[in-house]
């Protein structure tokens, strides 16, 4: 079955950026001159997906706003000769068929998904986190939709994640089906070094089976108070297989500063307009 649709969760209280998300979401940071959430629905869009479902907190309209049209705007860049510029912003307005869900109280990755099952429907979905970026040839997403055509089962991304930092990741017990194809044994929420079952850690791309939904509203409340969507994970595992895909590309953390830092230096240097002028600046800085 066709992938037709991409949930795309943005209502978090986004603590790793404090003071500024107290008042600004995280999604609309700045990767050199794209907020994040943007990159993360032109992978969507890159990967053949039609319709777009941002979950948005109740209080927040900074996102809709993002995405509207802005007629004054492109008449006057067109009337000060920034056709380049008015050209772009109509791009950004007709980029994906968008629509917007409300999670009213937050309450994890879990139930933010859960929040977007009207929308969905009953068929296979798509889920991006934007502060999770995938610098890849091919799209991350794309390369996972492909495994979900062989298997017609639920694909998590991960990567190897290094061992001081998997307390942070939804950690799988892998069973090797092909290079970096794993059958998913099992799951285990932010484990300690000790207790991971495996260094391959969850990451922000995720293909998921309408059943997911029936999971995450049978699951309470797991680490941190909140409803996991890798406990969820863990019960739709007892009734149909899920697997899981290596993606090819540098994934970067971009929902803490110093993993946002990276994003945009990396990034920033591969840039046609200006990567030879940063490179130039950071050898005058360092």
């Amino acid at each position: 079955m066709k992938v037709r649709k991409a949930v795309i969760p943005a209502a978090g209280w986004g603590t790793r950026f404090l003071p500024i998300t107290r008042a600004y979401p995280k999604e609309l940071l700045p990767l050199i001159t794209k907020p994040l959430i943007q990159v993360a629905v032109e992978e969507v869009v890159a990967s053949g997906i039609e319709e777009v479902i941002i979950v948005v907190a109740e209080e927040c309209c900074f996102i809709q706003e993002y995405f509207q049209s802005a007629p004054e705007l492109n008449a006057l860049l067109t009337q000060k000769g920034e056709n380049h510029l008015a050209k772009e912003m109509c791009r950004l307005e007709r980029l994906a068929h968008i629509s917007y869900v409300t999670q009213v109280e937050r309450l994890g990755l879990g139930h933010a998904v859960l929040t977007a099952r009207d929308a969905v429907g009953d068929e296979p979905f798509a889920v991006i986190l934007p502060d999770d970026v995938v610098d890849a040839s091919e799209p991350a997403l794309l390369q996972m939709m492909k495994i979900f055509h062989d298997y017609g089962s639920s694909v998590l991304g991960v990567v190897d994640v290094d061992t001081p930092d998997i307390q942070r990741y939804g950690v799988i017990r892998p069973e090797s089906v092909k290079p970096c194809v794993h059958k998913v044994l099992a799951l285990v929420e932010k484990p300690t070094p000790a207790a991971a079952p495996s260094q391959l850690g969850i990451v922000g791309r995720y293909i998921l089976t309408p059943q997911i939904f029936d999971a995450i509203a049978a699951t309470g409340p797991g680490r941190g108070g909140e409803i996991q969507l890798t406990d969820a994970l863990s019960i739709l595992l007892q009734s149909q297989p899920i697997y899981a895909l290596e993606f090819c590309g540098k994934r970067f953390d971009a929902g803490n500063p110093l993993g946002w830092l990276e994003a945009q230096v990396a990034l920033g240097l591969k840039h046609h307009e200006y990567g030879d002028a940063l490179r130039q600046k950071l050898r005058q800085i360092i």
